[in-house]
């Protein structure tokens, strides 16, 4: 099975994440996923996140990519990794009722149908990964599912 990787540099500014949905928005287009598709709207929330930690928490540049093939060879995954220069490994935390931080890797959790991190070079990578097989129909009540979750 052939994979597709691309990706962006980041730099260590929140108006960087911005810029970083719109180039994915238009990468996922190139590869044959709709923008009004349900699988679109998640994988860029899943870029949001990834790279909104990158930025806030890291204060370094940041590289994301994203794998377009990778996977269960009938079905195809979309892979999407941060890259960023701060060895400091991600820590999960638990958002308390208006609190306006700690929901990130909470909900890369609850939407993403695996995710976890590595050491890369003098830094981490952050990936997560979304099964593209799933049928529309049901997609829409697995997406509502996770984020119910990612709410508790």
């Amino acid at each position: 099975m052939q994979v597709l990787q691309v990706q962006l540099e980041v730099g260590p500014d929140p108006a960087e994440v911005g810029r970083a949905r719109r180039w994915a928005r238009s990468r996922l287009v190139g590869s044959g996923i709709g923008a009004d598709e349900p699988l679109a709207d998640t994988l860029i929330l899943l870029i949001s996140e990834l790279v909104t930690n990158a930025v806030v928490h890291t204060g370094c540049p940041a590289v994301l990519r994203m794998l377009f093939g990778a996977g269960v060879a009938e079905a195809g995954t979309v892979r999407v990794e941060v890259a960023d220069n701060c060895a400091r490994p991600p820590r999960p935390r638990h958002a308390e009722g208006d609190d306006t931080n700690g929901r990130g890797l909470e909900l890369v959790d609850g939407l993403a149908d695996r995710w976890g991190w590595k050491p890369e070079g003098s830094g981490k990578s952050i990936w997560c990964e979304v099964d593209r097989g799933v049928p529309e129909v049901a997609y829409g009540r697995v997406v509502a599912r996770r984020l119910a979750t990612a709410r508790r």
